[in-house]
């Protein structure tokens, strides 16, 4: 296999093709953002039910997580890029159609899946052509394209959703589609198989067995069992799925609290544009502020702003106080981001970093199953009560990260010790 080397500002082409796709398929990023205002509205659902529905998406997403980063190991970042989202342009105009509850809670479910397996490919692929140094900068970039995409999606889908809830699934399944014609055309294969691995009853092992200088103390590669034991990440992944259930509030339930308050579709658009306005602009500098700290420490703080954001809610009947409350947790996303990403990095070996970032990006969808879940729940029989509740968890996780930030710290200085590979310094060639 031939390599070039082929930058601009200094990162990959690899990395701003994935970077360009990614904010194409946020600015269409429509269907599911008013699902549960969608299936209270023009399905005529309660709040509970519209939270179990909008949980389902979570549910499948859960698994579409831990598939992608396995497949992405073994089919590679590309195929299974453009598996989960040709299977999801097609369910999307599938859920716009759909009436019956039960099988607009099965194509959620499905979608859910789709949409989730390029989350751990697109990661790895960034990992796999950028070198430690650049990997900070680049998960910032793709922070600020996804929020970009985010807040002109939400601006849109408002207005959309007050004219026709079916327009939404429809340009949403023909922006995912766009997106994958980019990935097939524009994007390589960025894994590398180096070596021949043969399967063991319990581990992989390398036919290759050429030591390196520290060969002896490499880790032996192998599946997901060996991922779900390590303890320090996972304590890591708990941390974020705190981060995960607080950040789906303002995604699933806010809008819920909103409608309850009167206040329409576009109203609910507003808050989320700002909160992604914040973070386009914010970004440009939340890695110069933050760049010399620790990661616990931002995370720490990150998380006491999620918990004064969501507790603000408590309070809120107005437009203008969701969009106060908003700016808060918006800092507080902002902050969390590059440490999170980094970590992640950091703590992930080289011959499993598909699947560590499969389980990493499984709290994602698996907070989109249980936040609108209980939070429908929640909000129906604990009404303003269920805010200040978000708020403990934000504390909590908040001092969860300063416990858990010497041992983290130790394992990603083992990882570089013993992690040897080279780093990838070329990009591979369009195929």
């Amino acid at each position: 296999m031939r390599f070039v080397r082929q930058t601009v500002g200094g990162l990959p082409r690899t990395f701003w093709m994935l970077f360009s796709a990614m904010l194409v398929n946020r600015v269409g990023a429509f269907g599911l953002l008013l699902l549960p205002t969608y299936l209270t509205t023009a399905r005529g659902t309660t709040l509970a039910v519209a939270g179990l529905v909008t949980g389902a998406y979570g549910a499948g997403g859960a698994g579409g997580t831990l598939l992608g980063g396995v497949l992405a190991d073994r089919w590679g970042r590309k195929a299974t890029y453009l598996a989960g989202t040709c299977t999801a342009a097609v369910l999307m105009v599938g859920l716009g159609l759909a009436r019956p509850i039960w099988l607009i809670a099965v194509l959620a479910a499905a979608t859910g899946l789709a949409h989730s397996l390029p989350g751990p490919a697109t990661v790895a692929a960034v990992v796999d052509v950028l070198p430690e140094q650049d990997r900070s900068r680049a998960f910032n970039l793709q922070f600020w394209a996804f929020n970009m995409g985010g807040a002109v999606a939400a601006a849109l889908a408002g207005v959309i959703a007050e004219f026709s809830f079916l327009a939404l699934f429809l340009i949403d399944a023909t922006m995912t589609a766009v997106t994958a014609v980019l990935v097939w055309r524009l994007v390589p294969e960025t894994l590398r198989r180096d070596r021949t691995e043969v399967a063991g009853p319990r581990r992989l092992f390398p036919i290759n067995r050429a030591r390196t200088p520290h060969a002896a103390d490499r880790p032996a590669p192998g599946g997901l069992g060996v991922v779900l034991r390590d303890r320090v990440f996972l304590t890591f992944v708990g941390l974020t799925f705190i981060l995960a259930l607080l950040t789906m509030q303002g995604q699933s339930i806010l809008q819920l609290a909103m409608e309850g308050d009167g206040l329409r579709p576009s109203a609910y658009g507003m808050v989320v544009s700002l909160g992604g306005a914040m973070i386009v602009v914010g970004q440009l500098f939340v890695p110069r502020l933050i760049g010399a700290r620790r990661h616990a420490v931002v995370l720490s703080a990150a998380f006491v702003l999620l918990a004064v954001g969501y507790s603000a809610v408590f309070l809120a009947d107005r437009l203008w106080i969701y969009l106060a409350a908003a700016s808060v947790w918006t800092v507080g996303q902002m902050l969390a981001a590059p440490p999170n990403a980094s970590i992640i990095a950091e703590l992930a070996p080289t011959a499993l970093r598909g699947r560590y970032q499969g389980v990493f990006f499984l709290v994602f969808p698996a907070a989109g199953f249980v936040a609108p879940s209980l939070g429908g729940w929640s909000l129906q029989h604990l009404d303003a009560w269920h805010w200040l509740l978000c708020g403990a968890l934000g504390l909590a996780g908040a001092l969860g990260h300063l416990l858990a930030a010497r041992r983290r710290e130790a394992r990603a200085a083992q990882i570089r010790r013993v992690d040897v590979t080279p780093q990838t310094t070329a990009e591979p060639a369009l195929a």
